[in-house]
């Protein structure tokens, strides 16, 4: 067998061969003498052999950074003179991104383009490409030899806006929100679609609606949204929610304690607007009739808590559906938050439903009235005639399981503690997301606000209304106040009550899909930046939402068409005008609180409200009675809300203090301009 030949480092650059048995150990003389007589050499040798290694590897990085093609993202529809983005990415021979790419390639096929912004993963992004004329348009990215291309089509701007125009206009000729919706995502599926109305059509579904259901925030919030509303069946058929309001109404013995109560009890059925108001109006009619307070009244004082209340608290069923439309508003613009925190920090600007929750409040303590209110609480007190002689009016009955006439006492706890079940599982369960999510980041100093902000409010409202529909259905069984197919029929049916607010939910989502699509926020800002001061648009906002649910009777169709409008417009106004961060943020906050106040609002005015509607039945008013006596109240409080609350936060007035002024203001109101009913013959 041969030995094997050995190389053996040695004093010289050179290695010798030697065999084994033959190895002498160098002289670290001899090396020595090598590196200091021969510095020049070393050096030499060095210089040259780090330099081949760059020559070397330098052909290879450029070879591998230089791209091949160009892949570019172009929206399906730009607007014309509406500045709108494209993405180039590099790709090299075998179709991947280069993410060391340096360059920028150049745009053709358009009229203007803008500085292009280098991503981490090698894209360029031109953010302020414009076309100025309609039709179809290929554009392309070249660097060299590499180019890409894509072709997209150009409508005139004014044509975007044409989803949520047709939507409130069928709105109000036909009454019929779910129509209307569907109508506007299927003219914006068309225009997308190049004018083909068949394809439009069943895009709507195909597109836009699967869409919606299958994202996982959105099915969080219709499935804790149907949960809430099976919530609201087992604690209405249960009794729990009489008894519940039954606590707050034990003191009533005056016409100032009866009215107090009834916008009490507004605070105690907070978890649904339909179910304070049936409750409401039902439980408290025999009291307040036995206390000479009209139906006018009544009506008006259980119109006023429900919707305020149920839109305004951290859980209702109204909570899914807000915090949906906020957070689609807030993904077009990338806020870092999610939706359920800016929905607690718009409470505090949300300013109509606050000031008509005390205004109602003061006319009741005080028992002040004006307006023809005051005409009503004359003829109660004096003629003993709660209803006004003529009047139609309408009853609905609360649908109560045959056990709960059994129960004489504890009948409260039957809503206690399903709404304890909500509010502590809720808490627990913001907690510990929020905890477990700042862990993961490594954040070991954190407060509340950080909490609530890092948490997972969609599993956390899931899990509460899990635990509160559980909590109904065992306290009913267990205390025999229905059977169990009784309470799972009374879930059920409080799942059905909600089947046509998630069809407007689903839709509301869609249509703000299409009109992201469309850029009709974009076009609103071309069209507004340089004429619409960013500190009025909360007002405007408020006012618009204001007249369209007036005039539709829905306050969450209004909310599902302005919110994807409002919000990418406030934030690109307050941009294009340079303003600060703290400036800007209350003025986002501001918009998002305008459209869910000035929905209320309208929808407190509006004849054809459901919510109005109820009121009347379930206080055994005439409708129009209600609505006449009601309005001047509503207008009140708006103008208040207005003045002292919108446009002094949108100028930088901390919302703590609007909040304190607007609330005197509409005490002092009712002080002066109201005036008390004493008995006494009619006159």
């Amino acid at each position: 067998m041969k030995r094997p030949l050995l190389f053996m480092a040695r004093t010289g650059p050179w290695a010798v061969p030697s065999w084994p048995g033959r190895q002498r150990e160098p002289d670290p003389r001899r090396r020595f003498r090598w590196v200091v007589a021969r510095p020049g050499a070393a050096c030499a040798i060095a210089i040259f052999c780090f330099a081949g290694l760059v020559v070397a590897q330098e052909p290879a990085v450029n070879a591998d950074q230089h791209p091949a093609s160009f892949e570019l993202e172009i929206p399906r529809v730009v607007l014309t003179g509406v500045p709108f983005e494209v993405i180039a990415t590099p790709q090299g021979e075998s179709g991947d991104p280069l993410a060391g790419y340096a360059g920028t390639p150049r745009l053709t096929g358009v009229d203007q383009v803008g500085s292009g912004a280098h991503r981490d993963d090698g894209s360029v992004v031109f953010s302020s490409v414009q076309v100025e004329s309609s039709g179809e348009f290929q554009i392309a990215a070249e660097d060299g030899a590499a180019r890409g291309s894509a072709g997209t089509r150009a409508i005139p701007g004014i044509w975007s806006l044409a989803p949520p125009v047709l939507a409130i206009l069928l709105a109000i000729l036909f009454r019929q929100v779910v129509l209307a919706l569907v109508a506007g995502v299927w003219i914006g599926s068309t225009l997308l679609l190049n004018f083909n109305p068949l394809a439009g059509f069943f895009e709507v579904g195909s597109r836009y609606v699967i869409g919606a259901i299958t994202d996982s925030d959105r099915a969080h919030i219709i499935v804790f949204s149907m949960m809430f509303g099976g919530l609201a069946g087992i604690l209405s058929r249960s009794g729990g929610a009489r008894g519940f309001a039954q606590l707050i109404t034990s003191f009533a013995r005056t016409p100032r304690r009866g009215q107090v109560s009834t916008m009490v009890t507004a605070l105690v059925v907070f978890f649904d607007d339909y179910a304070n108001v049936i409750i409401r109006g039902n439980l408290m009619r025999p009291i307040t009739d036995g206390l000479r307070i009209s139906r006018e009244k009544l009506a008006f004082l259980t119109d006023t808590g429900a919707a305020s209340v149920a839109s305004t608290v951290i859980v209702s069923t109204w909570v899914g559906y807000e915090v949906g439309l906020i957070d689609q508003g807030l993904d077009l613009i990338d806020y870092p938050e999610d939706g359920y925190s800016v929905f607690l920090r718009t409470i505090p600007y949300r300013f109509y439903p606050i000031f008509s929750f005390a205004l109602a409040l003061a006319v009741g303590f005080w028992g002040r009235d004006f307006g023809p209110m005051r005409a009503a609480e004359e003829r109660a007190l004096r003629l003993n005639q709660p209803l006004r002689p003529g009047s139609e009016p309408a009853t609905e009955a609360l649908d109560e399981g045959p056990g709960v006439e059994r129960i004489t006492k504890g009948l409260w706890m039957a809503g206690v503690f399903p709404v304890l079940a909500v509010l502590v599982t809720a808490g627990v369960a913001i907690w510990l997301t929020g905890a477990n999510a700042l862990a993961a980041e490594g954040v070991t100093s954190y407060g509340v606000r950080e909490i609530v902000t890092n948490s997972d409010s969609y599993v956390s409202l899931l899990w509460a209304s899990v635990a509160g529909c559980v909590t109904g259905i065992v306290l009913a069984v267990a205390r025999r106040i229905l059977t169990l197919g009784n309470a799972i029929s009374a879930w059920i049916a409080g799942l059905k009550s909600m089947v046509l607010a998630i069809v407007i939910l689903v839709l509301a989502w869609c249509i703000g899909d299409v009109t992201a699509e469309l850029h009709a926020a974009q076009y609103l800002v071309q069209v507004l930046q340089n004429v619409l001061n960013p500190s009025l648009l909360p007002t405007l906002t408020f006012v618009v939402a204001g007249v369209m649910a007036f005039a539709t009777g829905t306050s969450w169709a209004t909310m599902a068409v302005l919110m994807p409008l409002v919000i990418p417009l406030s934030h690109a106004l307050a941009q294009n005008a340079g303003l600060a961060t703290a400036v800007s943020d209350p003025i986002l906050m501001g918009v998002v609180g305008a459209v869910l106040a000035g929905a209320v609002f309208g929808d407190h005015c509006s004849p054809i409200s459901d919510t109005t509607v109820l009121s009347s039945m379930a206080s055994a008013c005439d409708h129009l009675d209600h609505v006449k006596t009601q309005l001047p109240y509503a207008l009140s409080a708006a103008g208040i809300a207005i003045v002292l609350g919108i446009l002094p936060t949108s100028f930088g007035v901390s919302p703590g203090i609007a909040l304190i002024v607007g609330i005197a203001a509409a005490i002092l109101l009712v002080r002066l301009v109201g005036a008390r009913i004493e008995e006494g013959s009619a006159s």
